[in-house]
């Protein structure tokens, strides 16, 4: 979405999920000039009318994603003022990767009351490379450098499908990029761009979690219109756990065993398993039949479920970055509240298998990643239901 404000014109993202960042982002953008409208999960947008360069903080404090307007916006404009972000509240997760990135592609950038200003007449090609991989910072000077002057280097590039993704529809609207799925990104800027059509990939950590929500309830389920590539990681982890895996090009079957085995994952960049499912595992280790370590290598502080995992009756102690949970036969009912989008997700998944009836609060976190999970999940036999909170 943001990648549309490099060229004017009208664009359609197909297979686009009625989501609250997908609202969010469309609001941002809105205020910006940019006509958005989605219907039956297409999404369009005519940007030829963007009148202002400014992520206000009343947009920005709800997604943190909402930055990835700044390369664009500097790219294009020459100019952008974008607010700090906000987004799920967990971890200091800095866009210090951001700033340097388009400062290196020369725009003069300042830090002034809670926002990035940055300017640049044009933007010119340069080397750069991320101490970290980062898919944001990646994205975002991706999207900077096809409008910059010159030849742009991006090395220790993020790989995760949704930058090959991104890749390619800037290519589709004539951006000039090899490298598209490695580590190593050279881009070489044109003077414009165009509007492109485009379908959105499948979500593969909505996939993952729904694989879980079958493992840890015994159950099966069928997921069609997938890339079993994309979460190959987690796919495995399953089959270590027990599950049995059947993957064809665009879907993937699996069924639970009788028992859970327990198994250690440590979340890392991609195709390593997603920090994104890490809170979703936890919530599967907690009933599998012995002692599972869980480590996150990408956010050292990204376990704000574990306390309520335990208020359901999960057996975790935390060390450092690491979850030691020790499986339970059962699990119990408790009122829990969510602190951020995957929490949501692994309460969810806690709250099937526990006893009694689980209250699961803060709804609006699950809503930011996932359509109409509730209404999926009864499809497959759920007892769940939404009580408040607005549906997308």
């Amino acid at each position: 979405m943001p990648a549309t404000l490099l060229a004017p014109g009208k664009f359609r993202l197909r297979n686009t999920p009625a989501l609250r960042d997908v609202a969010t982002m469309s609001a941002l953008l809105r205020s910006m000039g940019v006509r958005v409208e989605l219907k039956n999960h297409v999404l369009q947008m005519d940007t030829t009318a963007v009148r202002k360069y400014e992520a206000p903080y009343e947009h920005v404090k709800k997604m943190r994603a909402s930055i990835y307007v700044l390369g664009p916006l500097v790219a294009r404009y020459g100019e952008a003022k974008v607010s700090l972000p906000g987004g799920c509240a967990w971890g200091p997760r800095p866009v210090n990767l951001h700033i340097d990135g388009i400062r290196k592609l020369g725009a003069e950038i300042e830090l002034d009351g809670g926002y990035i200003i940055a300017k640049a007449k044009r933007l010119v090609g340069t080397r750069i490379h991320f101490d970290v991989s980062s898919v944001g910072a990646t994205g975002n000077v991706m999207m900077a450098a096809v409008l910059a002057r010159g030849s742009t280097v991006i090395e220790n590039a993020a790989i995760e499908p949704e930058i090959t993704s991104l890749a390619e529809f800037l290519v589709s609207m004539g951006a000039h990029i090899d490298g598209v799925g490695t580590n190593r990104l050279e881009v070489e800027g044109v003077d414009t761009l165009h509007a492109a059509d485009v379908k959105t990939i499948p979500d593969r950590i909505e996939a993952g979690t729904f694989l879980v929500a079958a493992a840890i309830t015994g159950g099966e389920v069928t997921l069609t219109d997938v890339n079993p590539e994309h979460f190959t990681a987690v796919s495995s982890k399953l089959e270590d756990a027990g599950c049995t895996v059947a993957v064809t090009e665009n879907s993937v079957t699996l069924t639970a065993p009788e028992t859970i085995r327990p198994v250690d994952i440590t979340a890392s960049i991609y195709p390593g398993f997603p920090t994104d499912m890490q809170a979703q595992w936890t919530a599967l280790m907690a009933i599998a039949s012995g002692t599972s370590v869980i480590t996150d290598a990408v956010y050292f502080d990204r376990f704000k479920h574990v306390p309520e995992l335990v208020r359901l009756g999960a057996n975790i102690d935390m060390k450092e970055n690491a979850a030691i949970v020790q499986g339970v036969q059962r699990l119990s009912n408790a009122k829990v509240m969510s602190t951020d989008l995957r929490a949501s997700a692994s309460l969810i998944l806690a709250g099937l298998v526990a006893s009694g009836t689980t209250e699961v609060l803060r709804v609006y976190h699950i809503d930011r990643g996932y359509e109409a999970i509730e209404r999926k999940l009864q499809a497959l036999g759920a007892d769940i239901r939404r009580v408040s909170g607005e549906e997308f």
